[in-house]
């Protein structure tokens, strides 16, 4: 982990092998992975509820958008990652200037996304 200090870390992923590859992924870079949710109803008691300091957002889960989660954590001051086969045209407005992660994603573009939401974040 280059300069980063270990964040606790809410995934919300629909598929498990992408959440499963994202936690380990997180974990080697010295992060800690304190919950997942696969559905929208979970995602957003877990982003009201759960200590984290950084969140990955799929945009699409299960056919819902992940973007009442976003406004949960953004009311919260935590910041968060969204992550998408279709990139940052999946996003609506409002989210536009969000980091989106292009599924697939390598561990080097999550580590720069990382760090480039705590630089931009207050």
């Amino acid at each position: 982990m280059t300069g980063q200090t270990a964040k606790r870390v809410l995934i919300v992923e629909d598929e498990v092998l992408i959440a499963m590859n994202l936690e380990d992924m997180l974990n080697d870079l010295g992060h800690e992975v304190v919950g997942q949710a696969t559905r929208i109803d979970k995602a957003m008691e877990l982003a009201r509820e759960s200590d984290i300091d950084f969140a990955v957002l799929d945009i699409n889960l299960v056919g819902k958008q992940s973007f009442p989660v976003a406004d949960i954590l953004r009311e919260r001051g935590i910041p968060f990652a969204f992550a998408s086969g279709n990139g940052p045209e999946g996003l609506v407005d409002g989210y536009r200037h969000f980091p989106a992660l292009q599924k697939p994603y390598a561990q080097e573009d999550l580590e720069r996304t990382i760090a480039r939401v705590f630089r931009e974040s207050p």
